[in-house]
């Protein structure tokens, strides 16, 4: 069966496991707690079978943790300065707890929460999540919904969400990969490429500085494919204040004819494995695990530890309420909020 019971929440709902697509192709595991992507499972260009998706043991493991792991992260993805959204002419609170800023669609955000699967058959799965009006803060109903499909190479990540007040919304994925095994230790070998002349600098809080700077000459220009390890060990101040990279790029990649385009490479020498994400969103967040500190147990009964993921972000700028000049992440009533990601695999020759 691709559908199965997980454990229970200490209310006792059940959480359910779902269990798309087959070997040699990409076998991805989701639980319906936080729509989360629990394991991700595929054949390295060795021709060795890896679980690259990092992740926890229970349900309270995923509750414990304050590192999204795998989770689809709303309504706000990203941080908003202070908690602080103006909107139409009124300024609301929004739920804070990242040093006085909301993060993620804040203290109790979609991560936490037990989405509804509405169907799967194998392939292709699809969770919804209703958020009433006032949630963390936010105006307007908003509903909310991810299709997950895998085919032969590939794993494909649609997001959707229908308001019925003018809201924000900007929703991601928050897996966590690593090309040689979950259990592997860092991703400091990997090899990662983001097509981002510019990125977005931020405090030692993680909120935007104003403008955009160049990526020359600074961590951050990966144009060309860049040993992790080395990035995050840059004397840069942006880098030290966040322990690693923890930024927004912004993409300035062609767009294919499928209204996607590439947003990062990543490449593991050690395994022969690449992963091409492409997206239809304007910016990547790149989190080296920076915050991954041994307290959280992972799904093989280690511990996850600094470095042992990165989490590729596809997203809107963080901040963006407080930067009418960036794309909007504004939505009517009316309108149909829509982002798409591709995790697509090849071996590395």
């Amino acid at each position: 069966m691709s559908v199965s019971v997980f454990d229970r929440l200490p209310d006792g709902r059940e959480v359910h496991l779902v269990e798309l697509g087959a070997a040699p192709g990409p076998v991805l595991r989701l639980l319906t707690l936080g729509a989360t992507v629990h394991d991700l499972e595929v054949t390295g260009g060795d021709g060795t079978r890896r679980h690259v998706a990092l992740g926890h043991a229970t349900s309270a493991d995923y509750l414990a943790s304050g590192d999204y792991v795998g989770a689809t992260v709303g309504r706000y993805a990203n941080r908003v300065r202070d908690g602080h959204l103006p909107l139409a002419g009124v300024e609301h609170r929004l739920g804070t707890h990242d040093r006085g800023h909301h993060l993620h669609g804040g203290p109790d955000g979609f991560d936490r929460r037990l989405w509804t699967l509405l169907d799967e058959d194998g392939a292709t799965a699809r969770l919804r999540l209703v958020s009433p009006d006032g949630d963390q803060g936010y105006p307007g109903e908003l509903t909310a919904e991810v299709t997950f499909a895998v085919d032969a190479d590939a794993v494909r990540i649609d997001l959707a969400a229908t308001t019925d007040a003018t809201t924000v919304v900007n929703l991601t994925q928050h897996a966590y990969l690593n090309l040689d095994g979950r259990d592997a230790g860092t991703v400091d070998g990997h090899l990662l490429q983001v097509p981002a002349a510019s990125y977005t600098p931020v405090d030692a809080e993680g909120i935007p500085l104003g403008a955009h700077a160049p990526v020359e000459g600074t961590p951050f220009d990966l144009r060309r494919p860049t040993r992790i390890g080395s990035a995050v060990r840059r004397a840069h101040p942006q880098v030290l204040d966040a322990r690693g990279l923890d930024h927004n790029l912004v993409l300035d990649s062609p767009w294919d004819d499928d209204g996607l385009r590439t947003a990062c490479v990543l490449t593991s020498p050690a395994t022969r494995t690449a992963l091409t994400l492409r997206c239809d969103q304007p910016g990547l967040q790149v989190y080296t695990g920076n915050f991954l500190d041994g307290t959280r147990g992972s799904v093989d009964g280690g511990l996850y530890r600094q470095g042992d993921g990165v989490a590729l972000e596809p997203q809107l700028f963080p901040d963006s309420p407080h930067h009418p000049e960036w794309p909007s992440a504004r939505l009517e009533p009316g309108e149909r909020y829509t982002a798409r990601h591709e995790w697509r695999f090849s071996a590395v020759r």
